[in-house]
């Protein structure tokens, strides 16, 4: 029977083995990367790496000759374990990688993609070749925004958590009063020129900014006022944009804040965007938080570990910025413990606390990859929290990064 992984899970899973690779330079050219697209058959795959190790007897450095060797046996004993190429693909990562002083080591990185692998890899390198699949890390949704009254209007895009400002445009729009010598009805005119040319060079800023672009679910307009509406039911937008209009919403500016305000207003319209949904989860947590007794709520990691055996957490919410591990370790006189360590502190040398013996480590794995197998047994859901977001950076700050929304109230 095939695992079923949560979405989340697997997003997590792939962006953390990214981090992993990305950096990692080994000597020479003897670092592996594979790519395998899902209709290749695995015995092809077989094929093609042993007449690559056929061909590496010739490369002169025998120290580089043997390091690719034992990659390429490492890669195929990996794929062997499968039956068939997994949905999307598969690429694998192997090689030497130096450690501390002269020495190295065999690393092996397997990631299954978030979305297809198109071609058939094999390259052997100094580092591992992670173009094909850097963008899919990117949050492919995202909105466009624009906040418009007759004096200015701002035109960003927001993706995932994050809002970027395209473009600010200032109008020629004269105010509300008359100059000297002109009729009335002269000068409302000279103001609804000045309008109409505005709100078309608006329109083609948004044209230039959004048009084409299939990352862009919908857009937003925002700003004070009647002036959104007008723009709007005049059809300045491009046919194919105002297709896309999700809504209006009121703002009391129209410059870079406004953008800001306009995602707090349009967060109906929005609740499943990432920056929407953080925002809402973080702030029914303080909520819970600032009851006098707590309320629903648990942080730090032994707290919310404990409610968490206790079957009691309905929402836990991680950061995406922890960089931990969870051991379990143990000495010869029979002594246990479960820890969290930062990444790469679970290599030091650990002493027992209770007899000074060298601890061996029995159980090795990512805290996060931990909680969403403790979390899993309870029902419990888990929700990533970016942290690159003002409320990911809060949860990492106050509460390590690690809180809870609870079912009932645990003591």
């Amino acid at each position: 029977m095939t695992e079923t992984v949560s979405p989340e899970k697997a997003r997590y899973d792939f962006k953390k083995g990214m981090q992993d690779i990305v950096d990692v330079r080994g000597h020479g050219t003897e670092l592996i990367s594979l790519y395998v697209p899902e209709q290749r058959q695995i015995s092809d795959v077989m094929a093609y790496l042993r007449d690559e190790y056929s061909q590496s007897s010739n490369i002169k450095s025998k120290s580089t000759m043997k390091n690719v060797q034992s990659a390429i046996d490492s890669i195929m004993a990996r794929l062997r374990t499968f039956k068939t190429v997994p949905p999307n693909g598969v690429a694998i990562f192997c090689g030497e990688v130096p450690r501390a002083g002269d020495q190295t080591k065999m690393v092996q990185h397997v990631l299954f993609p978030p979305e297809p692998i198109t071609t058939f890899m094999y390259r052997c390198d100094s580092q591992f070749y992670t173009e094909p699949l850097k963008g899919m890390l990117l949050d492919k949704r995202a909105y466009g925004l624009i906040v418009i009254d007759r004096q200015e209007a701002t035109i960003g895009i927001m993706s995932g958590s994050t809002i970027t400002p395209l473009k600010n445009i200032d109008s020629l729009v004269p105010r509300k009063h008359r100059q000297g010598g002109q009729s009335a009805q002269r000068f409302e005119r000279l103001i609804e020129l000045a309008a109409h040319e505005f709100f078309k060079k608006v329109a083609d800023s948004a044209t230039d900014a959004f048009l084409d672009k299939e990352e862009i679910e919908g857009i937003l307009v925002g700003g004070p006022g009647y002036t959104k509406e007008q723009f709007l039911k005049e059809n300045y937008l491009h046919h194919e944009l105002q297709k896309l209009v999700s809504g209006t919403f009121d703002t009391c500016y129209t410059d870079e804040y406004g953008l800001k305000e306009l995602v707090e207003n349009a967060k109906d319209a929005l609740r499943d965007m990432d920056l929407t949904k953080e925002k809402e989860l973080i702030q029914r947590l303080f909520s819970e938080i600032r009851k006098q007794d707590g309320g629903l709520s648990a942080y730090g990691e032994d707290s919310v570990r404990y409610a968490l055996e206790m079957g009691a957490v309905d929402t836990l919410l991680l950061s995406e910025g922890l960089d931990s591990r969870r051991l379990s370790v143990q000495c010869n006189n029979g002594h246990r413990y479960d820890l969290t360590v930062r990444e790469g502190e679970d290599e030091e040398r650990m002493e027992c606390g209770e007899c000074g013996a060298v601890l061996e480590i029995t159980y090795n794995e990512d805290l996060v990859d931990n909680f969403f197998e403790r979390a899993d047994a309870f029902n419990t859901s888990v929700e990533l929290i970016s942290s690159d977001s003002e409320e990911g950076q809060m949860l990492m700050k106050a509460f390590g990064g690690i809180a809870a929304i609870l079912r009932y109230r645990v003591e």
